[in-house]
């Protein structure tokens, strides 16, 4: 009786502050009986302990007296008269359909303490409640009631949530505390037959980072502005903040309430003197205050500043080196920037505005994974909720906002094991499908500028989500237009195995063989296969290669992700066969690896590899693994650069320009400098050079004026002019260097005239026109001939074989004479020679190598440091503006150089004044040196005239 007695004191005293409420638990020796108290606590059934109602269908509607509550099983058997069950339910009032089948029972004394050393928690501190049981406690749940709401959260492990047990206690704890964890936490419990509810409150003051001052800082003109508006808002809260501006003279100060938010608004009505600082302070009963100061900048004469401007907002006057701020549109939360630069000229604009929704559920999502919400309930409710928010999309922050979202639902499904139903998968491929759109394109590259690993998360995510799928779903299918989706059971295997097959481009199909797939089948395990292809997200993938890949690739605008789920775990090393069609170019088998470049993810050939197809036009890969594979191509060529291209254009018009300045020269000329059969043979090559190369470069800068495509015939001929008189181009260069060759090697072998002018045509032109119409037979019936969107040969092969090849070839033998007149210029008797003599042949060496290399088109040898160094721009630079000037250097050095040619048009002109010996560069050395090797430097200028002649 003593003990008794302690109990109903006890209980007095604590019944105040634990607000207690409880109810009566099912139990099976409860049903349909007084049962669930001790001696002495059965009540006489002549005493009413309950109220009941009847409604004109004949419902009753029974509700208990204070200190008594129905028993466990009828509040099991029951509903509530709202009409459902709960397992938070009181079980003050049940709803029956005939006769009440029993009676209200009376409390016994509570059977635990809740314990709290603070109902004030501090924002970031761990809070801790722990229950301290004097009785035997079952089916223990905890909850959180959010000032805002009536609904009880359910609070779970998560990542800020943990529960601990032992002997006679039971505790929550949970870190990092915000104002989203202000409310009343519940601990319901089964205990002596009842059902007790015993709750603590809980308050977590703002933050100084959740006070929003609009704007932060201001620089304003006193000329321009009379007055100005300064705002500080804060969220709703349970706790009671009082504001005040200061200085507040000469101003008046507003509340504005709105749904999630209230702010205070100083209005000043006269702009201060001097710079002043503004202060917003909060104060809050037994805490210290919150201070958001806001600095006011007067914009003086003489000062640097911005213009007033009407780029998305209004922007005013304001200061050189300060940030204009300016509010969201109604529904959205953060703030529009615009800085204005040290010159006075206004930045880019920065919009971090995100829609309400939009962030009410990324928070939301946080919270889950922190640990409120049953995640079975939470996550299908907010992925239904995602692909009506992806419409509203209209900035970076609220694309990031719905990724982020999507990244946490997955989070809490991975760490929870929650199976997504059909529905719920249907509203995430829906998502997926219009976040890949092109409309958020540009919103993409801004969002992932501020996150890098923006897309390799999202990809990760969804991957997560979509072998999450509940075995029941299967087989389960999902097609747009940048989703593909396809899962089902497997449940036997045989060879070839389990195929696939996508129509997206340039995937054909996929293919798990058998070998990989019986051991699972043969276990008697509950196999799932899900197959998801997603179109365009490789375009926002960071170009990020592993170790060796050092190559630029593009990919093909797909990504194929498979994932085997083998009751409910993952399984991921199997072998997986897939087949690309028609990409004619170099491939490389990829995988998207989250963990390179510290987390933000990259492309690796680990346990991938290439391998022959069934026909020509099918790449095969092969991987041993499973996750999000693509496909990298190298076509050996560097994406589209304008400023090459406007180089290129630029280029080639100079050198037009300057060919038609040489064939002038040549008419000007001709009789003249062409006296004997050397000349003849070295004009004559310089000549067709000329014609070969103009028509080339007339015909490159034409090109893009006519339509694209094999129906264009004019195209088609574009193309093949433009092939036919570039080659010929540098089979003249191979032929006045062979001629050259000949000169200095078989110095009195004399050729006939017309026999190498007849070697010169048919290796000038008839060479060069095999190969275009060789070219042309070959790939234009494969309809390989043209370049996509160009009319220029292939750049898949066709260039390389048709024409880089040749070319190449061409430029090996010009150097090998170059070599040559090098050897013959440095005879080995020159080394016995005193230095003025080395001087001077280095001199003759130096003056060769400048006239012959840009002749004999050497210049063009940089394509082979173009191939191999593809992330080299400045291979590109160089080799793109030596060969454009291709013209020039043949004016500059095949004419204007040429001692005669300039003799020619003095006299032509009758020019007055003395020559000078290095009025043009001559390979003839000073004759007037006298030395002890004369002999050798006679022969030496034998061999250089007979270069210049």
């Amino acid at each position: 009786m003593a003990s008794r007695a302690l109990s109903q004191l006890l209980l007095a005293m604590m019944l105040p502050l634990l607000k207690l409420e409880s109810t009566f638990v099912p139990t099976v020796q409860s049903e349909l009986k007084l049962s669930g108290g001790k001696p002495g606590q059965e009540l006489n059934q002549n005493k009413k302990v309950e109220e009941c109602h009847v409604n004109p269908n004949g419902t009753r509607f029974c509700t208990c007296h204070s200190g008594y509550l129905w028993n466990a099983t009828l509040c099991s058997l029951y509903p509530t008269c709202h009409g459902h069950t709960s397992e938070t339910d009181s079980c003050m009032c049940r709803s029956f359909h005939g006769p009440v089948p029993g009676y209200c029972q009376l409390l016994p004394p509570a059977p635990a303490d809740l314990i709290l050393d603070s109902q004030l928690q501090m924002p970031r501190d761990t809070l801790n409640l722990i229950l301290l049981k004097k009785e035997e406690a079952t089916n223990l749940r905890w909850y959180l009631k959010h000032p805002e709401s009536d609904k009880l959260t359910f609070l779970r492990p998560g990542t800020n949530v943990s529960q601990m047990s032992s002997q006679g206690q039971t505790g929550l704890s949970i870190t990092g505390l915000s104002r989203h964890w202000t409310g009343s936490y519940v601990s319901i419990f089964e205990a002596q037959g009842f059902r007790w509810r015993l709750s603590q409150v809980v308050q977590v003051p703002l933050e100084e980072k959740e006070v929003v001052r609009l704007p932060d800082e201001l620089s304003i003109s006193r000329a321009s502005s009379s007055g100005f508006q300064l705002s500080c808002c804060i969220p709703l809260t349970n706790l009671t903040y009082t504001a005040t501006w200061s200085p507040g003279e000469g101003s008046q100060a507003s509340l504005h309430n709105f749904s999630d938010s209230q702010c205070l608004v100083l209005t000043v009505e006269h702009c201060p003197e001097a710079d002043t600082t503004y202060t917003c302070t909060l104060h809050s009963q037994n805490l210290a205050p919150l201070v958001a100061p806001v600095s006011v900048t007067i914009i003086q004469d003489g000062d640097t500043t911005c213009p007033e401007d009407f780029s998305v907002v209004a922007w005013n006057v304001t200061k050189a080196g300060f940030v204009a701020q300016a509010p969201c549109p109604v529904n959205k939360r953060g703030m529009v920037k615009r800085l204005c630069g040290p010159d006075g000229t206004w930045g880019p604009v920065q919009n971090s505005c995100t829609e309400a929704e939009i962030l009410a559920t990324s928070i939301r999502a946080k919270l889950l994974l922190e640990g409120q919400g049953k995640p079975d309930e939470e996550v299908q409710c907010i992925l239904s909720r995602l692909p009506g928010q992806v419409d509203v999309v209209s900035t970076p922050s609220d694309l990031q906002e719905t990724l982020h979202t999507v990244t946490l639902l997955a989070n809490v499904v991975a760490e929870t094991r929650t199976e997504l139903t059909d529905s719920a998968l249907k509203d995430l491929l829906t998502t997926t499908d219009k976040i890949l759109e092109v409309k958020l394109s540009s919103l993409w590259t801004l969002a992932q500028a501020q996150a890098p690993a923006l897309a390799s998360d999202f990809l990760k995510a969804v991957e997560t989500l979509v072998h999450s799928l509940s075995s029941q779903q299967h087989p389960f299918s999902f097609t747009s237009s940048n989703v593909l989706l396809q899962s089902q059971l497997l449940r036997h295997t045989s060879p070839p195995g389990h195929q696939m097959s996508f129509p997206a481009w340039p995937f054909l199909q996929a293919l798990i063989p058998w070998y990989s797939l019986a051991p699972l089948v043969h276990n008697g395990t509950n196999v799932s296969i899900t197959t998801l292809v997603l179109q365009k997200l490789d375009h926002y993938l960071t170009s990020s290669y592993a170790q060796g890949m050092w190559t630029p690739y593009t990919t093909p605008g797909l990504v194929l992700v498979v994932s085997i789920t083998a009751d409910g775990q993952a399984f991921t090393q199997a072998e997986l066969i897939m087949d690309f069609e028609d990409v004619n170019v170099t491939v490389l088998c990829v995988f998207w690896d989250y963990s390179l470049f510290q987390g933000h993810g990259g492309w690796s050939d680990k346990g991938c590899r290439v391998h022959a197809g069934n026909t020509s036009a099918v790449t095969r890969c092969v991987c041993q693994h499973l996750t999000a594979f693509s496909i990298l191509m190298s076509q050996h060529a560097i994406p589209e650069n304008p400023i090459l291209n406007l180089l290129s254009q630029v280029g080639v018009g100079v050198s037009i320009l300057a060919l038609l300045t040489c064939l002038v020269i040549y008419r000007l000329v001709w009789g003249v400098v062409v006296r004997n059969k050397v000349s003849f043979f070295r004009h004559a090559a310089l000549y067709n050079m000329v014609i070969c190369l103009l028509v080339a470069d007339a015909c490159f800068l034409g090109g893009p004026f006519f339509p694209s495509g094999y129906h264009s015939l004019f195209c088609l001929a574009t193309a093949f002019l433009c092939h036919f008189f570039y080659l010929a181009t540098f089979f003249w260069m191979l032929a006045q260097a062979l001629v050259l060759a000949h000169q200095l090697l078989f110095v009195f072998h004399q050729l006939s005239k017309y026999l190498v002018l007849s070697l010169m045509v048919t290796l000038g032109y008839l060479c060069p026109l095999g190969f275009a119409g060789v070219t042309l037979g070959l790939y234009l019936p494969q309809r390989k001939y043209l370049w996509e969107g160009k009319c220029l040969l292939n750049e898949d092969g066709v260039m390389l074989h048709a024409f880089s090849e040749p070319v190449l070839a061409i430029v090996c033998v010009n150097g090998l004479v170059l070599v040559i007149v090098v050897l013959k210029l440095l005879r080995p008797s020159l080394s016995e020679g005193p230095p003025v003599e080395k001087r001077q042949a280095l001199v003759g060496v130096l003056k060769a190598l400048l006239i012959l290399t840009p002749i004999f088109g050497l210049t063009w040898g940089l394509g082979v440091a173009v191939i191999f160094d593809q992330d080299s721009m400045v291979s590109h630079y160089i080799f793109t503006i030596l060969n454009s000037l291709q013209g020039v250097f043949i004016l500059v050095f095949g004419c204007l150089t040429d001692k005669k040619v300039l003799e020619a048009l003095r006299k032509r002109f009758r020019f007055r004044g003395t020559q000078s010996s290095n009025s043009a560069v001559s390979l003839a050395t000073n004759e007037s040196c006298t030395s002890e090797h004369s002999k050798e430097r006679s022969e030496r200028a034998s061999y250089e005239e007979r270069m210049t002649d």
